[in-house]
């Protein structure tokens, strides 16, 4: 059953463990359980009462640690964006942008901050406005991951330079995590692939990062937002957050 699915009472609420077993948590025993183990939090209260109702549009509800997300008509979905594709819902220039992707969907979707036009990868679309605001705001700083490739040979004192923060013409900016992927051993190309994970989302900063310590990117996606990963979605193709996706940003931007 999807979520949009599950039927409340008159009042608009619906018994826990109701919800849960609906919800796909697991089955309504276990979901009994679960709450008479302490696992069950509805707005920071531990519930063990069996039958206690709530309204799943508004409580923010947690079981073992993770949050089950509202009951809401919002779109949350992740697109594995090709470059070449503007990060705007049109453009002027009658460039491709977003909206290409989404044509069929009867929503007014919105993306959550910006790809440069030639960086590929992860960009999330939503009709949530409130989490499109602080999904992109640095007060939350979000982490995301790149994969770069980049000329040359990154030497361990270049990631050890990455590490510690470089400090750029408008700020430092510091990593919370630099990875040597590859080096340009038998690539033709003599080019290096690094892994970084940055919670900024200042104009081509990572491209300004790489370039600063000597190694130009010639090719830039974005492989994760958050626990938002491209894994295996093809280019050009969406799909909806999972219930686990989406209730860790919800958590993580204090909806």
């Amino acid at each position: 059953m999807s979520r949009t699915d599950i039927q409340l009472e008159d009042d608009g609420q619906i018994r826990l463990q109701k919800l849960l077993a609906q919800s796909g948590v697991a089955s309504r025993r276990k979901c009994e359980e679960l709450m008479l183990e302490g696992l069950v939090e509805v707005d920071g209260e531990v519930v063990t009462r069996l039958g206690t109702k709530v309204d799943p549009k508004v409580a923010v509800i947690h079981v073992d640690g993770k949050r089950l997300p509202p009951i809401s008509p919002n779109v949350y979905l992740v697109l594995n964006k090709p470059r070449g594709v503007v990060s705007t819902m049109s453009d002027p220039e009658g460039r491709r942008n977003l909206t290409e992707f989404v044509e069929d969907r009867p929503e007014r979707l919105f993306h959550v901050g910006r790809l440069d036009t030639d960086t590929s990868g992860l960009i999330l679309l939503t009709n949530d406005g409130e989490f499109a605001h602080r999904m992109a705001h640095p007060s939350y700083e979000v982490d995301k991951t790149y994969v770069a490739e980049v000329d040359g040979d990154v030497f361990p004192s270049t990631l050890k330079k990455l590490r510690a923060g470089v400090v750029l013409e408008d700020g430092p900016v510091h990593p919370s995590h630099v990875k040597l992927i590859a080096g340009p051993q038998g690539n033709p190309t003599g080019r290096s692939i690094v892994e970084l994970v940055i919670h900024e989302g200042r104009n081509r900063i990572v491209r300004r990062l790489l370039d600063s310590v000597g190694h130009p990117v010639r090719r830039l996606t974005r492989t994760a937002f958050g626990p938002v990963a491209l894994k295996n979605l093809q280019v050009g193709t969406t799909r909806e957050l999972t219930d686990d996706e989406l209730g860790a940003l919800l958590d993580s931007v204090q909806l």
